[in-house]
């Protein structure tokens, strides 16, 4: 059938088991060639295309309510939801995005991005229709990565106390982003291997009903021999404890085994588990292959060989130079340790991994424990760098106060993403942690202008020991600069002018340095002189620099890839009023505006936000012009 002619799910009520695989592959197709136009998520997304039709086949979309855990693998869902015309937009500005979006269809009901927030929105969603009085299914559908987060297991907890009717669909994959770890996992792999589940379940509640229930001490062995070859036999048990009903496992790719599992799922009183085997990547051979989650997320690719298309990097990614960086650092001092929630290929840590296996941690998706795990760390004069995604730091926030901070330990914050990324959107750009870190007492925030300065931050950051130290640095690729073969220590809280002038200053950092220069050479052909300082500690600022400028009375400009409220230029701003004199010098900010910035090329999305060399012209041109009719 035409995809594109879909409006709703509805036409799937009366499809058979040999309709609904012949429009599995032709999803399937679709999405490997529109994907290898767009990039996006495509081994999660071709893992789940039988299930999502499966769900859409039992349940009643809008009216029953799907919550989609991270939403990489949301895409079957949207195309069934009637945006299959929208895809050839896919991640681009102004169209689809990547994730469910409350504003795009009635069938998403939550907008997700980062992990294990399902469970917990789900409750609040089945609460909301008991009190309500209502009557629909509510449906979180969560990968075995996702179910490893914190957040996922404090709602297991709530759920199976509250006795709630919830269908939980466990996708379970073995992978997240790359290789899941921990204890759970483990015990997700006892349940892959028990196939025979349900049925071992069932026989053994037969043949233990006909142990008989006599007093005393017979009746209290019959009991221990119950509990104990339950146990044994019934690796589900763990669920059950939690006060689940188990199904599964399931295969996830077989309609008939997924229609009965589901038809159970909705005659059961209270909470439900429909625990179903995915293959990621399914139906792509080089998606299948992937061992290390290279096609989680791609860019375009070339259909018939899986060759990525994209021009030849000219520098490193930002990710390699700063764990480049720390390898060569650990390879000197043995107290360093690297420690990542779930992302060691995101991060750029796998040569670190081979070559100090036993000083790598993947926590998995933990961020919370990864913090305080390092806070532990530093107790013992070890030297944790907890390498993290901006946006994914968020989710520490406590831990960063209470366990790091207020104890005053040596952990190393290494903030990859950090500013606008792209394509990811909303729930990924990490445009907050300034504002979140800087106001912390014993905080030290700082974020490179090249690749050169940032290893050298790298081993400042790890020589420190005063206290806790951020570096942020940006997705995508350095600059291609000249590397210094040793390390140097910057001391700490200094600037370094990188462009004199004497008729106004921008102050500004990381990424925006670039924009600052091109802007203050043009003005240099209009006759005007414009200073640029690398601003490279955002905490401590530079004192000493920052009062011989206000001492000179002229127009200061800050420029920062963060939002305004909290941010680069309102330490200035505040530095300036404690000063509490030089109160006539013009302080001006730009950067981002209080509203949440969608996906788009980076490019795009500076020109909307107005950080562009035309904007910064302008507005240096008003403030000199309001400091000479002063």
């Amino acid at each position: 059938m035409d995809l594109r002619t879909i409006q709703d799910p509805t036409f799937l009520k009366n499809y058979t088991t040999q309709q609904l695989e012949a429009l599995a592959q032709e999803i399937r197709e679709f999405l490997i060639y529109t994907l290898s136009k767009t990039g996006g998520h495509l081994a999660p997304n071709l893992g789940v295309v039988e299930l999502t039709l499966a769900l859409h086949k039992a349940f009643n979309s809008p009216k029953d309510k799907f919550i989609w855990d991270v939403g990489h693998q949301s895409y079957v869902h949207k195309i069934l939801t009637g945006r299959t015309k929208d895809f050839d937009t896919l991640k681009q500005y102004k169209g689809l995005s990547g994730f469910p979006k409350r504003n795009e269809s009635e069938h998403d009901h939550w907008e997700t991005g980062h992990s294990s927030t399902s469970l917990s929105a789900a409750m609040g969603m089945a609460v909301a229709r008991d009190l309500k009085g209502e009557d629909h299914f509510v449906v979180p559908i969560i990968g075995d990565g996702a179910l490893t987060g914190g957040m996922a297991l404090e709602a297991l907890n709530h759920i199976g106390n509250e006795n709630k009717n919830l269908i939980v669909i466990l996708n379970d994959n073995e992978m997240s982003i790359a290789p899941n770890v921990g204890a759970l996992h483990h015990i997700l792999g006892r349940l892959r291997s028990a196939n025979k589940y349900q049925w071992v379940k069932d026989e053994m509640e037969y043949l233990l009903k006909k142990i008989p229930a006599v007093g005393g001490k017979l009746a209290q062995t019959a009991e221990r021999i119950k509990d104990g070859m339950k146990s044994f036999v019934v690796p589900g048990i763990f669920f059950e404890e939690l006060g689940f009903t188990y199904y599964g496992p399931v295969d996830g790719h077989n309609f008939d085994k997924l229609a009965e599992n589901i038809q159970y799922a909705k005659k059961t009183e209270g909470p439900v588990i429909i625990h179903v085997i995915t293959k990621k990547g399914k139906g792509y051979h080089p998606a299948e292959a992937d061992k290390v989650g290279t096609w989680h997320g791609v860019g375009p690719y070339k259909i018939e060989s899986g060759e990525t298309v994209k021009k030849k990097a000219k520098a490193p990614g930002w990710s390699k130079v700063i764990s480049d960086a720390l390898s060569k650092i650990a390879r000197e001092n043995e107290k360093v340790v690297a420690i990542t929630p779930a992302m060691t290929v995101g991060s750029k840590l796998e040569d670190f991994k081979k070559a100090f296996p036993e000083r790598l941690f993947d926590v998995g998706i933990a961020e919370q424990h990864a913090t305080t795990f390092a806070a532990g760390l530093a107790t013992q004069n070890m030297k944790p760098f907890l390498s993290i995604y901006s946006t994914f730091l968020q989710r520490a926030y406590d831990q960063i106060v209470h366990d790091v901070a207020r104890q005053n330990l040596n952990v190393v914050f290494g903030i990859d993403r950090a500013g606008l990324v792209g394509a990811d959107g909303e729930t990924h750009q990490g445009v907050f942690d300034i504002a979140f870190l800087r106001h912390i007492p014993n905080m030290v925030l700082m974020m490179p202008k090249d690749e050169n300065e940032g290893q050298h931050m790298v081993y400042t950051a790890i020589e420190y020991d005063q206290g806790p130290i951020a570096l942020r640095y940006p997705r995508g690729n350095a600059l291609g600069v000249e590397m210094d073969d040793s390390f140097k220590k910057i001391p700490i809280g200094s600037w370094e002018v990188l462009k004199e002038g004497k008729d106004g200053v921008i102050l500004t950092f990381g990424t925006t340095i670039d924009l600052a220069l091109e802007a203050s050479k043009k003005l240099e052909n209009q006759g005007l002189s414009i200073r640029v300082v690398n601003a490279r500690f955002i905490k401590p600022l530079d004192e000493k620099m920052l009062k011989d400028i206000f001492a000179e009375n002229i127009p200061v400009l800050t420029i920062e890839e963060h939002v305004l409220q909290g941010g680069f230029g309102s330490a200035v701003l505040e530095f300036k009023e404690e000063l509490g004199k030089h109160l006539d010098v013009i302080v001006e900010r730009m950067g981002i505006p209080d509203r949440f910035i969608e996906h788009g090329s980076i490019s795009e999305l500076w020109s909307e936000i107005g950080l562009t060399e035309a904007r910064v012209i302008e507005k240096l041109k008003a403030m000199m012009s309001k400091k000479l009719r002063a």
